[in-house]
């Protein structure tokens, strides 16, 4: 199949413009890292186009689609079911889209929370999700340039990035509930 064969196939799954547009930028993006890291381009973009299958499911869907394929869900994961969607998206790659590269596979379920072992085409996708440019945030424009120069310390740097953006999140959340 070819890369307009998949993006068409890809639309249609995905039913949302907007989803669409950022997964075709995050396959555009992690192509770009690929070329320069010395990654499998096909690979990447692949991957990168693929990522979001399940971004739009409901925190119901989620959950549901999860548990009927036998997925351990962690508690974090029930009370954020969003995080199951890259999981549940490499699963729809391999059902649906019929992917069978385990590694594209693995850059697809890793795209949102990383994982302690990550392939230099893990870091590719997860960078690319995490640094496209319709994401807004003052770090971005440094954190890509250092994705162009150095993908581990990249990687790392918008992983710790992640973690303390969330923790704030949640320090608000918490703020929030207490003063109602």
């Amino acid at each position: 199949m070819t890369f307009t064969q998949l993006a068409g196939r890809v639309r249609e799954h995905l039913g949302q413009e907007h989803r669409y547009a950022h997964s075709v930028r995050v396959a555009r993006y992690a192509e770009l890292l690929a070329k320069r890291h010395g990654v499998d381009t096909r690979k990447a973009r692949h991957a990168g186009l693929l990522h979001d299958l399940a971004r739009l499911y409901t925190p119901a869907q989620l959950i549901a689609e999860s548990e009927a394929r036998g997925f351990a869900i962690e508690a974090a994961e029930r009370e954020h079911p969003v995080l199951l969607h890259a999981r549940l998206g490499a699963a729809i790659a391999r059902e649906r889209f019929g992917v069978t590269d385990a590694e594209v596979l693995s850059a697809i379920e890793k795209h949102t929370r990383g994982a302690d072992a990550m392939s230099p085409l893990d870091c590719v996708v997860y960078l690319a999700d995490s640094l496209e440019p319709a994401r807004r945030f003052p770090e971005r424009e440094t954190l890509w340039q250092l994705a162009q120069h150095d993908l581990e310390g990249a990687t790392k740097a918008t992983l710790e990035f992640s973690r303390r953006r969330q923790e704030r999140k949640a320090a608000q959340a918490e703020v929030r509930a207490s003063a109602s």
